[in-house]
């Protein structure tokens, strides 16, 4: 009798064989179970719906403020981007270095710190000097609105700014010349 694994992982061109049954988990039934966002995977990890699953390293590395962190780490990376190219500017913005974020609004997916933006804020840190308490932060969706991740901690260094978008905000419209108002 083999056992019964519940996975979530995020349906990415390199994890598409293990959902069409290419790739099987030998010595187990896996039964595989993916979501519109990937945060939706995380969420559903840190509330104890799968077996195993994708979550994300600062989100791992949140569950330690929990009162029981209930997991394992295994260096299995499915998700790997290329993060010099995550910063978006509005066109409209006059912002035309890292420096002339200084003061600005950035805009960050999902929660502060998150896997995806830790990487920006060092390069922005590490090689143009623009620390994250020079900026304001406003957390959120980019093409639909989400909810705060109110599902994990969300420790923010002291002296940062940070807010989540208002209701019906989208990260995307705030960055639209055309239908912004920063």
């Amino acid at each position: 009798m083999s056992a019964k694994l519940s996975i979530g992982v995020y349906a990415y061109e390199h994890t598409e064989a293990l959902f069409d049954g290419r790739v099987v988990v030998d010595g187990a039934e896996a039964e595989f179970e993916t979501a519109p966002l990937v945060s939706d995977i995380f969420r559903r990890t840190v509330e104890g719906h799968y077996d195993l699953a994708e979550l994300g390293f600062t989100y791992f590395l949140r569950t330690f403020d929990l009162d029981d962190a209930p997991f394992l780490a295994l260096p299995i990376l499915p998700n790997r981007n290329f993060r010099h190219s995550a910063i978006f500017v509005n066109t409209a913005s006059g912002i035309e270095k890292p420096r002339d974020l200084v003061g600005r609004t950035v805009g960050e997916f999902t929660l502060y710190g998150h896997d995806a933006g830790v990487w920006p804020k060092g390069i922005l840190a590490d090689e143009y000097g623009v620390t994250p308490d020079q900026c304001r932060w406003v957390i959120g969706g980019t093409n639909h609105p989400i909810p705060a991740c109110d599902w994990i901690p969300q420790p923010v260094p002291d002296g940062v700014d940070v807010r989540h978008a208002q209701d019906g905000q989208t990260l995307g419209a705030m960055l639209d010349p055309a239908r912004s108002t920063h």
